[in-house]
């Protein structure tokens, strides 16, 4: 099952490490909201999350920091989509 990250909510600041919980759908139509700590959790245990423009889909990854946050990666390199999408 793949979701789609739709939407964004930031506390502390705007930068990855501030995405505080995250709006998202699956590809089965189903929606929901998680945590930081939650889509982390779902991503290390093997999920996968991506974010799409309509033409371009990049896959969210998990930056292990401390503590890890997540980030899109495409073309080999880390990018910003999240940061582009709306904010909640």
């Amino acid at each position: 099952m793949a979701t789609y990250i739709t939407a964004i909510h930031m506390v502390g600041g705007e930068k990855h490490e501030h995405i505080s919980s995250v709006r998202w759908r699956s590809d089965t139509g189903s929606t929901g909201e998680s945590t930081r700590e939650q889509m982390v959790k779902w991503i290390n245990d093997g999920g996968k999350a991506y974010v799409s423009d309509g033409r371009n889909t990049v896959q969210v990854l998990v930056v292990n920091a401390t503590p890890p946050y997540l980030r899109t990666f495409a073309d080999g390199k880390w990018t910003d989509n999240l940061l582009a999408l709306p904010r909640y």
